[in-house]
């Protein structure tokens, strides 16, 4: 009897054991998770810089240009043509459509949180800043096709748009400057209307499901997303070769030829409304969510320029829809309206 007793003790200990190692797993992996989701509190206000600052006239004359025909050379397209506030501000396409129907050579990219990325913008980065990003699609002769000469002629004989102008910038002159001045103020106002990913980090519990945060713990830790798609806007503002793209199209080892490692390396989009946003990469050469995840749960293509990042996963079909659970967080209520995500210039702030 002294015998069995002391071998249920001894198995009691050891269950003890068990459960204190595994209540202190549990608490780690809380700890890690409450870690991660620190990362991704939302900012106090929308970001201007000091040679642009914002005022509501600025960006009421941005929102109208931006709107406006008058900026192509035959009154058919304007900004909104690719930046379609329906589509998360980008136009659904695989690639942008050119003036005569045709395809551009790359994929619109959305405008949401446009104001929090930092560094040169566009796939390659081949703009300096937001100002800049506006007299290539105007001038372009298979997009606008309106030179910027015309375009402030155009502006300047327009009485409204003086009178506009006078009151963005002090006096009715309209320049090209001014004209990207007021549109990068608009399109800064373009912030991702808030989704159950944001209730979450709130501190709402059921915002999202179970599966969506073992997606969020995956996309932070074994899948490594987080490497790129970091904070609350989900991109690092950098730009990677994942083993996508081949041929004349190198990305950013376009503009950087002395750097292997750019080569194929194009700039980390934002996640925000990311099932909206179909297809995906820069070419659009990726249909769905689920086949995203499938490229780097495979690693993509193997080559030097390569980020040391992308690698084979081997993530298990419950984990793909973990993540793939995660990732619809990301997008805000369907009942929302798009244009909301404008905010008004009377409060610029998420």
């Amino acid at each position: 009897m002294l015998s069995r007793l002391k071998t249920f003790g001894a198995a009691a200990v050891a269950l003890m054991g068990l459960a204190a190692v595994a209540g202190s797993a549990g608490t780690e992996d809380e700890s890690r998770r409450a870690t991660w989701r620190a990362d991704y509190r939302p900012p106090e206000a929308i970001p201007f810089p000091e040679s642009n600052p914002y005022s509501p006239s600025k960006a009421e004359l941005g929102r109208r240009l931006f709107f406006d025909p008058v900026l192509s050379g035959d009154n058919t397209r304007a900004c909104v043509t690719c930046h379609r506030p329906d589509l998360a501000w980008g136009d659904g396409r695989a690639r942008a459509a050119t003036r005569g129907s045709g395809d551009m050579d790359l994929r619109t990219p959305t405008l949401l949180d446009v104001a929090w990325q930092d560094g040169p913008l566009g796939w390659d980065g081949k703009f300096r800043t937001l100002e800049s990003v506006a007299r290539a699609p105007i001038s372009a002769p298979g997009n606008m096709n309106l030179s910027m000469t015309e375009a402030v002629a155009r502006l300047s004989a327009d009485e409204s748009y003086r009178e506009a102008f006078a009151t963005a910038f002090g006096d009715p002159t309209v320049s090209a400057d001014r004209l990207e001045a007021a549109l990068a103020t608009f399109q800064r106002l373009i912030v991702a209307g808030k989704a159950p990913f944001d209730r979450w980090i709130g501190g709402d519990e059921a915002a999202i499901p179970e599966t969506a945060k073992r997606g969020f713990d995956l996309f932070n830790g074994r899948a490594g997303c987080a490497g790129c798609h970091s904070g609350w806007t989900f991109t690092d503002n950098s730009f990677h070769d994942i083993g996508v793209g081949q041929g004349a199209d190198i990305g950013r080892g376009r503009l950087m030829p002395t750097s292997p490692a750019l080569r194929y390396a194009f700039k980390t989009p934002t996640l925000r409304d990311v099932d909206k946003r179909a297809p995906f990469m820069h070419d659009g050469s990726v249909a769905t969510l689920s086949a995203v995840i499938d490229l780097y749960d495979r690693g993509g293509i193997a080559r030097p320029s390569r980020s040391r990042q992308i690698k084979p996963l081997h993530l298990s079909d419950g984990e793909k829809a973990d993540l793939l659970a995660f990732l619809s967080t990301l997008t805000a209520g369907a009942d929302r309206d798009e244009t909301s995500a404008v905010f008004p210039p009377a409060a610029p702030k998420p």
